[in-house]
């Protein structure tokens, strides 16, 4: 790491100060001139980090994100890790050549990148074939056809078939010899149903370090499910931040990744779980939220039947459900079914009733026992699928690196909570 230049510690010593005196204005404009210096200001347990500004998008903190995702402007195909709107900017954007490159977007290489991802012995570390050839027809799916120009069947199963495309083409000359025999008789056309909908789905990460665990959990997501991924980094811990960008570089069409300087709060920063979940779950445009964990590698296609699982009045299902002890004191993992709440690493939610429940706890700063609080406080019926669904935890998160007593402490804070969820009525 660069040396920091004495006067930008200087700068950095009075926005401590100035924050620590609750004189806001002073602080952001000190962290603007911190910025211009090429240094971003991190508030830690011990007073304050400054690091290099890294060659993406970084937004000050949670709250400087947008409110919401119509507020954002954000869809599936725009620029992955660039803030959008005016006001409250990104914090910095390191000078790449151009401003697609700065963003993290280069659409002339999705090319390339498709071809990349076919051959996974390009990279260490790479999918099985049959895995990297999902992510390369993912990525290079034809785009929908203009209304109207779709006569037989659908575009994509013509697309690159010319018997397929002769074949219809036939049925199409066929049907219309048939109804000019036939023009004097007037059948009654039959009303077809319109068909359901489908669900849009978008799973969610919470970056918070972990590089090497965060590529292996996003490369089993898009090549074992079709479904987006949204993924909010907290400091770029350990290099955990930049990963995240290489990935929203090479799949554009299927992550999106905002980057924030706040270092979460169970690793010395200010930006606690609840809030970040909560800013994911704002940020997002799906029908369905996936609350996943980056700890959570697919095997298969795991997230699918998560959606399915969500029927009639069931608001929730996830990996694994439990049921509280009378007491409340201790809760057991349930067989498959109905549960009364579901540990945060896998689970789908209906976006819609999540957010007129209030969306995730904000008061839990570090993730235990605040995925119990946010069930507790979810309508409608939640059901676990059980160990049957092919994923797979790769280690218990958060045990070496949070400070036992800072987990011993946020921990019964959440679970006073808990239990006054469990005794209301």
């Amino acid at each position: 790491m660069s040396e920091v230049p004495p006067d930008v510690t200087n700068l950095a010593e009075r926005w401590a100060r100035a924050r620590a005196g609750y004189d806001h204005a002073t602080a952001d404009a000190l962290r603007d001139e911190i910025r211009a210096e090429g240094w971003l200001v991190q508030d830690t347990a011990v007073g304050f980090e400054l690091i290099p500004v890294p060659p993406f998008e970084v937004w000050p903190t949670l709250r400087s994100l947008p409110e919401d995702a119509s507020a954002a402007g954000r869809r599936e195909g725009s620029d992955a890790g660039a803030g959008t709107g005016s006001g409250d900017r990104p914090g910095t954007v390191a000078d790449t050549g151009t401003e697609d490159a700065a963003r993290g977007r280069d659409e002339s290489a999705d090319a390339g990148q498709v071809a990349e991802a076919a051959d996974p012995g390009r990279h260490p570390g790479r999918l099985e074939p049959l895995d990297a050839e999902r992510v390369a027809e993912t990525e290079a799916a034809p785009r929908p056809r203009p209304e109207g120009a779709e006569l037989v069947g659908r575009s994509d199963d013509l697309h690159g078939h010319p018997d397929r495309m002769v074949s219809s083409q036939l049925l199409w000359d066929a049907s219309l010899s048939v109804s000019r025999l036939d023009e004097t008789i007037v059948a009654p056309a039959e009303v077809e149903e319109p068909r359901a909908a489908h669900s849009t789905v978008t799973v969610a990460l919470l970056v918070d370090g972990r590089p090497e665990e965060l590529r292996e959990c996003v490369r089993a997501l898009v090549a074992r499910t079709e479904a987006r991924i949204l993924a909010l980094d907290l400091g770029n811990l350990d290099g955990a931040g930049a990963v995240l960008q290489e990935l929203a570089q090479e799949f554009p069409h299927r992550v999106t990744a905002w980057h924030v300087a706040e270092l979460p709060h169970w690793r010395g920063g200010s930006a606690g779980w609840g809030e970040s979940r909560d800013k994911l779950l704002r940020l997002d445009t799906s029908d369905v939220h996936v609350v996943m964990d980056t700890s959570m590698i697919l095997e298969g296609d795991a997230i699918t039947p998560l959606v399915k699982a969500l029927d009639d009045d069931v608001t929730a299902a996830g990996w694994k459900g439990v049921n509280p002890r009378e007491d409340g004191q201790e809760w057991l993992e349930a067989e498959p079914g109905e549960v009364r709440a579901l540990l945060g690493h896998l689970i789908a939610v209906r976006r819609d009733t999540v957010l007129a429940a209030g969306g995730f706890p904000t008061e839990a700063r570090y993730y235990r026992n605040a995925d119990l609080e946010f069930s507790l406080r979810l309508p409608g019926t939640l059901v676990g699928l059980g160990r049957d669904l092919p994923v797979r935890r790769e280690r218990r998160r958060g045990q070496d690196e949070v400070d036992p007593e800072y987990r011993d402490r946020e921990s019964r804070r959440t679970y006073d909570r808990v239990l006054s969820l469990l005794r209301s009525p």
